[in-house]
């Protein structure tokens, strides 16, 4: 009687235990986040190619600089634009990309600085 109670208590707890295993098993990593320069009429780098759920860190000198904002101009079809506050220094401003598509991103106060970030499907 005692095998019979404890091979069901075995049973028991490896189905208790599968689904937790089978969870964990089909996550993906998350992507590490990637950091924009922004320098005097520059973005560096002007371009990036990341996976989606990417975290992307805009990051002012700790020097005071000219003022410059970070603004999505174009995005992927119903993608929500944003816009940073104006800085000269000491400032970051973070957005996670969750949608596939191309990203033209701009400062307001210079026109020639631009950038572009393709989030991959």
């Amino acid at each position: 009687m005692r095998s019979k109670t404890a091979a069901a208590t075995l049973t028991l707890a490896a189905l208790t235990l599968t689904p937790v295993a089978i969870s964990h098993a089909g996550a993906a990593a998350k992507p590490k986040p990637k950091t924009v320069k922004i320098g005097d009429n520059f973005f560096a780098p002007d371009t990036l190619k990341v996976a989606k759920n990417t975290k992307i860190v805009w990051k002012w000198p700790n020097v005071a600089g000219d003022i410059h904002d970070v603004k999505l101009k174009k995005g992927p079809k119903g993608v929500k634009k944003f816009h940073s506050e104006f800085a000269a220094s000491e400032y970051s401003f973070a957005r996670t990309l969750k949608t596939p598509g191309k990203y033209t991103v701009i400062c307001t106060i210079h026109q020639g600085m631009r950038m572009t970030i393709t989030v991959k499907r």
